[in-house]
């Protein structure tokens, strides 16, 4: 991914040496310079290049100085690196830097070897912020916990930005049910109940990270389980044959000893939105995914009976030479006008 970098000097002979150093990396397209003759201009720039990665600023400039737009740049973008560029033994600017938030500096005359590595790892470190929003962004526990306390802790614009960001992907959806056990539920002490449906749980969360998939939410005694990237539906149903046969093995020795758990389920897929549903006023998000596709699903998982896996005929025609399946027929479905054609996943 290429690293734009904007460089804000108000010499021209930097902006040809910058070039010149720099060249091979502009040609394989791993960095993009902007550059800008003062703060000002460059706070310019920055408007047309919401993108910029690093800012490598001199501090002496007309119009506007490099402390001076570090510290707008702090105010605007606090993700926003900046190197600043400081005459040799310039002290008491460089602390000033240092304290409106400049990630390194370096010193004139610029030792362009000493450069390049300073912009590696300042690039390096900007790259670990992004994986850190994005992992922020897909966090398991975060999607089911958001509210204006950690947001607010958060505090910063990009990261609000990104949890209200979403996206339409082709992926995959499974409803896992445990079967009777509402049931047993009302005939257990809670303890147990709980203690069950945990252990429940945990096989099936074992088995839907094997095939890369993500817990979207638990739903009483159901999983509601999506994946998306490559065979998608292949590995929703590889992790759903997987989940149906470790519950028929399992043996809990918890609770009634003549229950036998089965699991009800039902796959789907095609194009769903993924993003963060909630209340912005209570700014309690829950990041999943919506959509025909997914209520398919749902429906698909109440039709089938206990150790059941339902899908499309859509579906089927994709997995068919990958999965022994059989013909269930046409299925009316809640709030479909038209019934669906189901097939049964046996192995």
């Amino acid at each position: 991914m290429i690293t734009k970098i904007l460089v804000v000097d108000d010499e021209e002979d930097l902006k040809i040496l910058i070039k010149q150093r720099f060249r091979q990396k502009i040609r394989q397209n791993e960095y993009e310079f902007i550059f800008a003759e003062n703060g000002r201009h460059a706070l310019e720039q920055l408007l047309e290049h919401t993108d910029v990665d690093l800012v490598l600023s001199d501090i002496n400039m007309p119009e506007m100085d490099g402390l001076t737009l570090l510290s707008k740049l702090s105010e605007q973008n606090s993700l926003l690196k900046s190197i600043m560029v400081s005459a040799y033994g310039d002290m008491e600017n460089i602390r000033t830097a240092m304290n409106r938030g400049a990630f390194d500096f370096i010193t004139k005359p610029i030792d362009f070897k000493d450069l390049e590595i300073t912009i590696e790892k300042t690039i390096a470190h900007v790259n670990t912020i992004k994986k850190t929003l994005q992992a922020v962004k897909e966090n398991n526990i975060l999607r089911m916990y958001v509210d204006e306390t950690v947001i607010n802790f958060m505090g910063s614009k990009e990261i609000k930005t990104a949890l209200f960001d979403n996206e339409s992907v082709e992926g995959s959806v499974a409803f896992i049910d445990i079967c009777g056990f509402t049931t047993i539920s009302e005939n257990e002490p809670a303890d147990k109940i709980v203690e069950m449906l945990n252990a429940y749980f945990d096989i099936m969360v074992k088995e839907i990270i094997k095939q890369e998939g993500t817990v979207d939410k638990f739903l009483g005694d159901s999983v509601m389980a999506t994946f998306k990237g490559k065979y998608h539906i292949d590995r929703t149903i590889e992790a759903c044959l997987a989940i149906r046969d470790a519950i028929n093995k399992t043996d809990l020795k918890i609770g009634i000893k003549s229950y036998k758990p089965q699991v009800s389920i039902g796959i789907n897929s095609g194009d769903m939105v993924w993003g963060n549903i909630g209340s912005s006023t209570l700014r309690r998000l829950d990041y999943t995914v919506i959509g025909d596709a997914v209520n398919v699903a749902s429906r698909l998982q109440s039709a089938a009976g206990k150790g059941k896996i339902f899908i499309s005929e859509t579906n089927y025609l994709k997995i068919k030479d990958s999965f022994n399946c059989k013909k269930v027929g046409k299925i009316k479905l809640k709030n479909k006008k038209i019934p669906l054609i189901v097939y049964e996943v046996i192995s």
